[in-house]
Order: structure tokens, then C-alpha cells, then sequence
């Protein structure tokens, strides 16, 4: 059955209706969803898109008028609403020199150009409806990042660098791994880049099929499944020479009132203030003289990368090979408002060490084991926070095959249950330097 069924009372809002009878609807919400579809400006941040929608202007035209001439001055941005234009050359061109071709619903033009004046004439087909964004806005149009229009990334978290991604075509996107930053995956933050503001992921089921090269960047491929009034779905490819090295579906869906209950209970810890970051505690173990001289020798000369994520963990190491684990954690740093942003970046803090729980009950001295995610699966229950503390409680119910299954909810400060997680990973022990391979090999 489709989730939308039965809502046939509530179709799209008519954009049209809206524009000639503001007080009939919501207008501004009508008009940032349209916008949010449009192939140019879906790569910029929520709040570039929330402004455009204040800005434009509403052009009407009717059949057979010019809506650009050549030689005009270039007024600024225009994007089809409705109905359908031409784009011609003048009379005296040459035949095979002649670009005409139409104009469609979310297609645009006087963006882009070098010229200060209008190069063909744009006539409307049929009856007509624009939205112009005025020159004056056209600093909207060039964001210092795809997540905020005014500040750049070094002002902000490393995660916002992290998690930034160059737009290469429509639908495609390339992301890198910074200099001494943790692996992770961008899928998240290309699919959010492709659906309209308006709607924000609340699920997520992801597929490692090869291990990647965090020495080379990665193609995400953005395909659109699905747009509907209330959802969106999502599937991305990341690619690294050519290879798929795993696959992301995603869900979005637009804010709506509902029924609500949380059963589950957020455990009884000490409030993160009360303990120790990872730096804290690695600095208390080269100092602690219960440690072998050897030991925080060794410790002190290994180089030592803070991550872009704070934690702080509920419990002291005596509990570590318990197939459980509570900590709190929040991003370093200051992260933009973008809402999708937050999302992207407690997705990324929810693998760091997600897996490794179902390998606690097996720890011994000396064992040297590795893990790899096979699928990893979250649901967005309520908005998020990501420079806020969140408390990340982990249980591994089970481990057999070689495989190890993990759960996870994670909590605000409130008590409120935020999101729910599930992962299976390939756990086994490490194999020696001689039975490693450099050529990346199916997981499955």
C-alpha cells in the first residue's frame, strides 16, 4: 500500500491559486517547496532558499509575448512556474545557427551568462508563469558552502568541511576525505542536496559493498525514486574508480502533526559535566603510574588526532567487555543552522565506534581483531541537534557467523528519544601483514 494512500483530500497545494490568493494557503511554504525542486538551487543551504522564496517576483505572460528580447538588459533570474516558452534566435540568423528549443516547468535562464543583455529572445508558447529572482539577489545564488550563504567552513566545525561536497553536474557530487579527518560517507548529504528544504530525512538503510580509498575522492550519483506531496525518496551510488562501493536509500518526509508515544526510557548516567573526553582520559593514562612505564611511552610518541566529535563515556574500562556501551557526544565546534546538516553529521557519529560493541565480550590481551560494516539502518524520530549533547546507548544482542549485530537509540538531554539504529559489521581477527591485500574486495 502506498504511505500516501488515503490522502487524496490533501493534493499539492496549487502554486497558482496560491500566487493569486495568498490568504488561501500557505504561500511562502508553497512557494520554498517549488523552489527547493529546482535543479540550479537545490545544492545551496535552507536558509539561501528560504530567501529567494521572500525575494522572487511573480511574471505572467500571455501567449506569444516576449518574456526576453534580444539586446535587453539581464533583470535577473527566471525560472518557469507554469506553462511553456521558447527560446529563439532573431529573424536574421542563420538556419543551422538557431537555438530554439523550449522552456519547461523548473527550467531557468538569465543566469550564467557574461553578457549584461539578453543574447535570444524568450517567447511564451502558452500562458505563462515566472518566478524572477531581481540581480540585486543574486548573491544568494553563490553560497561560501553548500550548508551556510555567508560564512565559510574554516569558521565552522570540521564537520561542516567534512561534510562538504562539490556539486559536479545535477543529481552528482564529489566528496573527499580532509587530511587526518576519520573516514565516513557523504551519501546522506548528497540525497539532502536533491529535496526541496521543506522535507527532512527520517530514515536511512545503507549497503557497504567494497572497502574504499580514503586517499580518493568519491562520485555520489543521486537518483530520485520518488517525489511525492509528503515524502521523498532517495538512492545514492558512491562510486571510486568506476566501482560501487556501497549504496544509500533515503526517505524525507515534510513535517506533520501525529500521534506520539515514547516507551523507551533513557538510562540512568552521569550528566557528560561529570566526565571525562577522550583527551582527558589519555592524558590521565601517560601520567597514571599504574600503567606501565612502556605502555605511556609508547602511548606519548603515537600521534594523536583529536576527533571532530566529543565523547565522553558513561562508564570506566573495567565494563569494556560488557556487549554494551553508553556515552554521550556532541560535534566540535560551531555548526550551521541547516537542519539537514545536523542530520548528516549525527549519522556520521553514529559508526565511529558502533560496531566494535559486538566484539567486547571477545577482547583478550594480545587479540588483534578489525570490523567492517555490511548495512547500517537509522530512523529519525524526532529534530536533532548535533552541537548538543546526545546520549548514544549501544547494545550487541548477538554475534555468530562472523558477524556481529548491534542496536542503538540515541537520546537528547531531555530524555527524549531522538533516533533509532541497527548495524550488522564483519567481525573477525585481524589477519597478518602478509594475508592483508591492497585491492579493495567484496564484504559479502
Amino acid at each position: 500500500m502506498d504511505r500516501e494512500e488515503g490522502k487524496a483530500a490533501q493534493s499539492p497545494p496549487n502554486l497558482g491559486a496560491l500566487l493569486a490568493n495568498p490568504r488561501g494557503g500557505c504561500h511562502w511554504c508553497a512557494v520554498t517547496e517549488f523552489l527547493g525542486q529546482v535543479p540550479l538551487l537545490q545544492c545551496l543551504p535552507s536558509s539561501s532558499i528560504r530567501r529567494i522564496a521572500d525575494a522572487v517576483l511573480v511574471k505572467r505572460y500571455e501567449p506569444g509575448g516576449y518574456v526576453a528580447r534580444e539586446g535587453d538588459p539581464v533583470d535577473g533570474l527566471y525560472i518557469i512556474l507554469d506553462g511553456q516558452a521558447e527560446v529563439s534566435a532573431p529573424a536574421n540568423t542563420e538556419e543551422e545557427n538557431r537555438p530554439d528549443y523550449v522552456l519547461n516547468k523548473y527550467d531557468y535562464f538569465g543566469y550564467g551568462t557574461n553578457s549584461s543583455v539578453h543574447q535570444v529572445n524568450v517567447i511564451a508558447v502558452s500562458k505563462l508563469t515566472c518566478f524572477v529572482l531581481p540581480n540585486q539577489y543574486g548573491h544568494l545564488l553563490q553560497p561560501k558552502t553548500i550548508w551556510n550563504a555567508e560564512e565559510t567552513p574554516e569558521n565552522h566545525s570540521l564537520l561542516e568541511q567534512i561534510l562538504h561536497l562539490e556539486p559536479l553536474e545535477v543529481d552528482i557530487f564529489r566528496g573527499f576525505t580532509l587530511p587526518g579527518a576519520p573516514t565516513f560517507r557523504q551519501a546522506l548529504a548528497a540525497a539532502s542536496k536533491t529535496v526541496d528544504c521543506l522535507k527532512a530525512v527520517h530514515s536511512l538503510h545503507a549497503i557497504f559493498l567494497i572497502a574504499g580509498d580514503k586517499n580518493l575522492p568519491i562520485i555520489y550519483q543521486v537518483h530520485r525514486a520518488r517525489d511525492g506531496t509528503s515524502f521523498a525518496t532517495r538512492k545514492v551510488e558512491a562510486k571510486q574508480k568506476g566501482l560501487v562501493i556501497f549504496t544509500l536509500i533515503a526517505s524525507f518526509q515534510k513535517d506533520e502533526s501525529g500521534f506520539e508515544h515514547q516507551a523507551a526510557i533513557m538510562p540512568d548516567v552521569p550528566p557528560p559535566e561529570e566526565l571525562l573526553n577522550l583527551e582527558e582520559i589519555r592524558e590521565r593514562r601517560l601520567t597514571d603510574p599504574r600503567f606501565p612505564m612502556q605502555y605511556r611511552n609508547s602511548a606519548a610518541k603515537k600521534k594523536f588526532v583529536p576527533w571532530p566529535i566529543e565523547m565522553r563515556f558513561c562508564e570506566d574500562s573495567a565494563s569494556q567487555h560488557k556487549p554494551s556501551l553508553n556515552y554521550w557526544f556532541r560535534a566540535r565546534g560551531k555548526l550551521s543552522d541547516d537542519p539537514a546538516l545536523h542530520r548528516c553529521v549525527v549519522a556520521y557519529a553514529s559508526d565511529l565506534l558502533y560496531s566494535g560493541v559486538s566484539l567486547n565480550p571477545h577482547r583478550e590481551k594480545g587479540l588483534k581483531t578489525y570490523s567492517l560494516s555490511l548495512d547500517h539502518s537509522i530512523w529519525f524520530h524526532k529534530p536533532v541537534k548535533a552541537d548538543d549533547w546526545l546520549l548514544y546507548v549501544i547494545d550487541s544482542p548477538s554475534a555468530h557467523g562472523g558477524r556481529g549485530f548491534v542496536t542503538g537509540r540515541m537520546f537528547n538531554r531531555q530524555g527524549e528519544l531522538v533516533m533509532s539504529l541497527t548495524q550488522e559489521a564483519l567481525i573477525r581477527r585481524a589477519k597478518t601483514p602478509g594475508q592483508t591485500s591492497q585491492t579493495p574486495r567484496p564484504k559479502l
